[in-house]
């Protein structure tokens, strides 16, 4: 079946001439933020491995990013102006086909950045960490199971969308809009609630963990651009496109905040604690001279060599090796 067919002709004529006339301006731009989704994901992809753990990342924002990516995806593939555009690249010439299917590229670059971190974050799962609560006092465990929950979850939903979209291609084409615009609205729920978890996760962690502040720098404001870009392209019929990026900014923005400022206290609180230790001599009755080591670690906790800490007394009567009596004449 001809797409072409399967749409206004006219209409669909117009998209052609279109593509014949790139904006240049809105060309550049549209590689730009290509590569810039593509370099953007690349820190979270390796804070992961290089921790060698996903711990910090929550399993259902993974869950709700990927779902989210999918629908993203599937909407601007069913699109009416996108199968125009594809249908175009029959007559018009290759750069003016890709041009044209550059706002394409990106939601698929942007999916599969975020499917890869659903791989990662499967394959480097802490088996034996949970997120802990300090407020009820116990542990939250995200198990493995909830991992390959979620993994199966997503392929299931990736499968199912695949097939839908098939059939209404083959079948129904006409319902294609309808169905673009729920896939737009589910991507758009979807990323809503994405950074809802997260943002719990993070909050009650105290600490980023996992999850690349790098990555959030680029991508917050890129949300903006990006969502500008698309609507630039696909106008305002192409709402349910554009709207997810533009939702996922604002919340994105939320949880960057709050990873700067748990970033920033555990860094003061490690120059405090390397500037409360002592290494010298104290006479109060006694000589002592222990020497303490303490390191902290990315999220500014202690770990502390020989047993002691900036809070283990300087007159401690069980370490009598370390301490010589004075005598008084």
């Amino acid at each position: 079946m001809d797409i072409l067919h399967s749409l206004d002709s006219d209409w669909a004529a117009g998209r052609c001439e279109k593509l014949q006339t790139p904006s240049y301006l809105n060309l550049a731009l549209s590689i730009f933020i290509l590569l810039g989704i593509l370099v953007s994901y690349l820190p979270q992809h390796y804070r992961i491995i290089a921790r060698g753990t996903s711990e910090g990342i929550s399993p259902y924002f993974v869950l709700l990013g990927t779902t989210s990516g999918t629908c993203a995806f599937a909407n601007i593939l069913v699109l009416p102006a996108s199968r125009a555009d594809v249908a175009c690249c029959k007559t018009v010439s290759a750069f003016e086909c890709v041009a044209g299917l550059l706002g394409i590229a990106q939601v698929g670059v942007q999916w599969f950045c975020f499917t890869v971190i659903l791989i990662l974050f499967l394959v480097f799962f802490p088996r034996d960490a949970g997120a802990a609560d300090p407020e009820a006092g116990e542990e939250i465990q995200y198990t493995w199971r909830t991992a390959v929950t979620v993994a199966f979850v997503c392929l299931l939903h990736g499968l199912a969308t695949i097939l839908i979209s098939a059939a209404l291609a083959l079948s129904r084409p006409h319902y294609l809009g309808a169905w673009a615009n729920l896939l737009g609205i589910s991507a758009t729920i979807l990323a809503a609630i994405q950074y809802v978890p997260q943002i719990w996760m993070t909050y009650n962690l105290g600490h980023v963990g996992s999850l690349s502040i790098p990555m959030m720098l680029i991508q917050t404001p890129g949300s903006f651009v990006w969502s500008a870009s698309l609507a630039a392209r696909l106008g305002i019929e192409g709402w349910s496109t554009w709207g997810v990026f533009l939702v996922t900014g604002c919340l994105q923005g939320c949880l960057l905040v709050m990873g700067i400022c748990f970033e920033v206290k555990a860094r003061r609180e490690k120059l405090g604690v390397e500037g409360s230790v002592p290494n010298a001599t104290c006479i109060v009755g006694y000589i002592q001279s222990p020497r303490v080591d303490v390191e902290t670690d990315d999220e500014g906790g202690a770990n502390v060599e020989d047993g002691l800490t900036e809070q283990t007394p300087l007159l401690n009567g069980s370490q009598k090796s370390s301490r010589t009596r004075l005598s008084t004449r």
